[in-house]
């Protein structure tokens, strides 16, 4: 088995080899080091005096200084934060030690193709026994249950817990309880900007569309076009951009990372994540997958990252599994980790993250999952042509509720079934308030108009 390219094994080889070695040496004896990060290595222990460099050109060798040295611990810099309840693997110390240095010490870096092409689900980023745990933790028992089910049944807390989490690491300061006033009652936070409140009614906009036609979405260019139109709507300079890929260049902030610019490029390599990720056969992979590529490729002017949160639950929606709701995500561990994706294509510390982030998500709703009262067989059976009537309903106030009602029952609804159908329309109705309208497709412009004419 090969080891693993650690800077303290790569250090240690260097310096046990009088002659010293080349940089193809070096790369033979460590498979998976890129040239990059190993050049990058070499430069900076050479400014220290760990390592010397002889000769030039192709007969360039790097060895161990005149004198003995003694390898040299790669740690954090004393400004570096990483929150201690968060386990993580030594490869992922590597990539913390890195990220965590001034910007002026790392090396500027442009997007790798070879990233995203040498990516297969032969060699995938959560190794087996990983994915074993992560399903233990993520089931739901509702796996042989339609598409969807256990996402329907705890939508009111994912609105909740999902749109305030991804939202704080944004910067948002929302409390949860502020979420819930706004996502349930439409009511806004006094002291608090109009841009938050739109990041957290955009989160569940997107996560309804997820959750709501779980039956029809899919891993495609329209699905990440529409979770993008969703999440960025009125909260970019130019509103053209929503639901677009990008045309232009955008800078990474507090990174030295410089993403595509070319948008033939840009739509060429969307493509081709889109691909990849609908090979592969793992829910927790493709979560994982869309989560360190679609932020690495920056295929939109912004909102990349919460595209990444809010589309890598769709696989665990799909599946009946507990949905990722990143909720207790430190800012500063998740902006770490997104960092070594960016500036080092390396996913271990992201991995490390999302394994603990999903572990928190599930003790949340599994132990709602005791006092969750079973949907009614009905309702679920026949919900989107509830859905269909109410918004029918409600868009045609002029005309008297329930006789509407009664004529349009006749005519799509089975002799059978027409009761049913009538009482849950009813139902929903009396039930109706403006922070369920995103479920019918209705504006609170149009309820009230409705309310005024039905004289309710």
């Amino acid at each position: 088995m090969v080891a693993s390219a650690t800077p303290e094994r790569v250090l240690k080889v260097l310096l046990k080899q009088p002659s010293g070695s080349s940089l193809s040496e070096l790369l033979e004896r460590f498979p998976d080091l890129s040239r990059r990060s190993a050049q990058r290595m070499l430069s900076t222990w050479v400014k220290e005096g760990v390592v010397a460099r002889r000769g030039q050109g192709p007969n360039t060798r790097y060895g161990p200084c005149a004198a003995p040295a003694e390898p040299v611990a790669v740690g954090l810099s004393p400004t570096a934060t990483f929150p201690e309840a968060i386990p993580i693997s030594a490869d992922s110390r590597d990539v913390l030690a890195y990220v965590s240095q001034p910007l002026e010490a790392r090396t500027p870096v442009g997007y790798e193709d070879d990233f995203l092409n040498r990516y297969s689900p032969d060699t995938p980023y959560l190794s087996e026994t990983l994915r074993r745990q992560l399903h233990r933790m993520g089931n739901t028992g509702q796996a042989e249950r339609p598409v969807g089910t256990y996402g329907r049944e705890v939508l009111d807390r994912l609105l909740i817990d999902l749109s305030w989490a991804s939202s704080q690491l944004e910067g948002n300061t929302y409390s949860r309880l502020d979420t819930l006033a706004l996502i349930e009652r439409g009511e806004i936070a006094q002291g608090k900007s109009a841009a938050e409140a739109q990041m957290i009614l955009n989160h569940k906009a997107a996560i309804e569309l997820l959750v709501e036609s779980a039956d029809d979405v899919r891993i495609d260019t329209h699905t990440f076009l529409s979770l993008h139109g969703l999440l960025s709507e009125n909260l970019l300079p130019n509103p053209a951009d929503e639901g677009r890929l990008r045309t232009h260049a955008v800078p990474i902030a507090q990174s030295v990372f410089r993403p595509l610019d070319v948008h033939q490029r840009i739509e060429g390599r969307f493509r081709t994540l889109l691909a990849k990720a609908n090979a592969i056969a793992d829910p927790f992979e493709q979560a994982l997958f869309l989560m360190v590529h679609l932020p690495h490729l920056q295929p939109f002017s912004d909102v990349n990252k919460r595209v990444s949160r809010v589309g890598a639950n769709l696989p665990l929606i799909k599946a009946n599994l507990c949905p990722l709701t990143f909720v207790g995500v430190p800012e500063s561990a998740y902006a770490k980790a997104t960092l070594g994706v960016y500036e080092m294509t390396r996913v271990e510390l992201l991995r490390d993250v999302f394994v603990w982030a999903y572990e928190r998500s599930t003790q949340e709703f599994l132990s709602l999952k005791r006092d969750l009262v079973q949907p009614d067989p009905a309702r679920l059976r026949h919900r989107m042509l509830v859905k269909e009537l109410v918004r029918e309903l409600v868009r045609r106030p002029e005309v008297d509720t329930f006789t509407l009602l009664q004529r349009l029952a006749v005519e799509r609804v089975t002799a059978e079934e027409r009761q049913t159908v009538q009482s849950l329309v009813i139902d929903e109705l009396r039930r109706i308030h403006e922070g369920v309208l995103a479920r019918y497709g209705l504006r609170p412009s149009e309820l009230q108009r409705w309310r005024d004419a039905q004289a309710i």
